[in-house]
């Protein structure tokens, strides 16, 4: 258990909230335009799973900014 403050905390979250807006901007530029003409029923899936996809790779970078190790 930790017992004293962490550089890592806050410089782990401000980086995830940037690597977010990237991630976000990044989709919005490339993908929207391309399927902006689809039906809603087919961009519900896509959007679900682009929503969902960074979650498994963030309980490693959590792990890192409690402990300090990536596992």
């Amino acid at each position: 258990m930790r017992r004293e403050p962490s550089w890592r905390i806050p410089v782990g979250v401000l980086a995830l909230i940037a690597a977010l807006l990237a991630y976000g901007a990044v989709l919005s530029h490339f993908l929207g335009p391309l399927i902006a003409g689809w039906p809603v029923l087919l961009q519900v899936p896509v959007y679900l799973v682009l929503g969902v996809i960074w979650l498994p790779p963030l309980r490693r970078y959590m792990i890192w900014m409690e402990t300090g190790r990536w596992g």
